[in-house]
């Protein structure tokens, strides 16, 4: 594309911006020593730039067929076949419509980003046809992921395959209910405060946010670089497991991946026997006022004591600095994902890794020109975020940033003498999808009231899991398992072994 010089009112513009007190003079000096810079960008515009190379083929798809997408969970339609053998051989796949599929339009849940079409495969996506998956077609996610309720995509609610009245949780919602209902083995779902675990909870399915930088992100949509994991949602804790031994490990482009962790072979550690693991019960993880229902803290108490039965023991511990972690995750999300999304236009400065360009291009033109078309709970961001930034200049964003570390420790120093923490995922079961006309106030609501217990473990990139435990009024209960960092072995395991002992959820019959 041709890149054009700036004229002197657009050079007049930007210093008031900035608070210059330059004259027209000045700015025409400005304008005439820019001429060597602009032919930079002129040059730069001529260069080829790299692209990871799509390995498998496919059609382009087509959206899902009238009376084929009930739950309103499927947003396009496709088949991939992977390579001919490989562990998931077999196994169809559901990505999430936050992860690039090239050919294949990705919305992000929002008609902001209608007509992009990726033209590289996300890592995961590449690695999971590697090991010979089926991928059948992109998952409803929320609107720019920014919910923890299954009512803010632009295409619509998706539905809780238990009770299609309820939510399905998000923001990974369209994942979870796909694999709840059996449509698909496995489901790739992100999680930057909850949205691979509240989904999972709510659908009664397994999904696990790994340790932090131990999935790539690379070609997934961000939402601030410090929060943002994807991970596998399944049935069983061993289709997880198989997931995650394709999905993990660095690839060379994804800076949260620096310092690169270990890979275990996850697959390996399910199976194995939890005599002699210790649980923690996390007090402050129970009991929210206004929020948890005493049928969930009930039976997650129950289910943590269960493992009693397998050998573990299990205390009970308090974490003072668990009720506080939603308040730093809230600055961080807040201001973060302002900055990233759109001060960088989903993709942001100051990283070494692969930039999608495409991306960049499609989100900008899209939300700049139709602002309006953003859900709720992105416009409440986005001005709140702005005003955090005019007034108190990021200073809470770094402060929040700052206390991550003292969190993280307040979790550590619990697991001296424990291996792995307990505490229901969600303090309540799923609640009603709002009405189209219902008030912002229950909009809003319905969005964030579930996220207490999940988003400290986005801060502290310890790896997390929903295990579902119960069913109680016909819906899912799930407790969540979490580790130390690098420990999802440990994770899985106890996991595992709880499902095969002691409870294994029922496949749902909707209502």
């Amino acid at each position: 594309m041709a890149i054009n010089s700036p004229t002197l009112e657009d050079l007049a513009s930007n210093a008031g911006i900035y608070g210059l007190g330059l004259t027209t003079s000045e700015l025409e000096t400005f304008r005439r020593l820019m001429q060597s810079t602009i032919a930079s960008y002129s040059r730069l515009d001529e260069l080829q730039e790299p692209a990871p190379v799509v390995k498998y083929r496919r059609d382009s798809g087509k959206p899902p067929a009238h009376g084929d997408n009930p739950l309103g969970a499927w947003i396009w339609r496709s088949e991939i076949k992977g390579a001919a053998g490989g562990p998931l051989t077999g196994k169809t796949v559901a990505v999430k419509d936050n992860i690039c599929l090239a050919g294949m339009p990705m919305t992000n849940g929002t008609r902001v980003l209608e007509g992009y079409v990726p033209k590289i495969d996300a890592t995961v996506v590449t690695r999971l046809l590697d090991a010979g998956a089926t991928i059948i077609g992109k998952s409803v996610c929320e609107s720019l992921c920014f919910s923890g309720g299954s009512h803010t995509s632009d295409s619509g609610p998706v539905h809780n395959p238990y009770d299609y009245a309820r939510s399905a949780g998000g923001s990974s919602s369209g994942s979870a209910a796909l694999v709840a209902a059996r449509q698909v083995d496995l489901a790739l779902g992100g999680d930057q405060g909850g949205s691979i675990r509240i989904p999972a909870s709510w659908c009664g399915v397994y999904g696990l946010k790994p340790t932090y930088g131990l999935v790539p992100y690379t070609g997934a949509f961000p939402v601030d670089m410090t929060l943002d994991h994807l991970g596998p949602m399944a049935n069983s804790v061993a289709d997880c497991a198989l997931m995650l031994d394709a999905i993990a490990g660095a690839d060379g482009f994804d800076p949260r991946q620096l310092p690169e962790r270990p890979v275990d072979r996850y697959s390996a550690a399910i199976g194995g026997s939890v005599k002699g693991l210790r649980l923690a019960i996390v007090r402050e993880g129970f009991g929210w006022e206004g929020k948890s229902e005493s049928d969930v803290d009930e039976a997650v108490r129950a289910a943590a004591n269960s493992f009693t039965k397998l050998g573990a023991t299990v205390k009970e511990v308090s974490i003072p600095w668990h009720r506080d972690a939603i308040h730093v995750w809230t600055a961080i999300a807040t201001e973060g994902s302002v900055a990233t999304m759109f001060h960088g236009n989903g993709v942001g400065t100051g990283w070494k890794g692969y930039y999608d360009t495409g991306l960049l291009n499609a989100f900008a033109r899209g939300w700049k020109s139709h602002p309006d078309d953003l859900s709720d709970t992105v416009k409440m961001t986005m001005l709140f975020a702005r005003y955090m930034h005019s007034h108190y200049h990021g200073q809470f964003y770094a402060k929040a940033q700052n206390l991550v570390p003292a969190i993280a420790d307040a979790y550590d120093i619990a697991m001296r003498d424990a291996d792995i923490l307990v505490m229901p995922t969600l303090p309540m079961k799923a609640t009603i999808i709002p009405a189209a006309d219902c008030s912002r106030d229950e909009y809003m609501d319905r969005a964030f009231e579930m996220i207490p217990n999940v988003v400290g473990f986005n801060l502290t990139g310890q790896p997390a899991m929903n295990v579902p435990c119960a069913i109680a009024d016909g819906l899912p209960i799930g407790m969540m398992l979490v580790g130390r960092a690098g420990e999802d072995s440990t994770v899985l395991r106890a996991a595992d072994a709880f499902q095969k002992e002691i409870f294994s959820p029922p496949a749902p019959a909707a209502k």
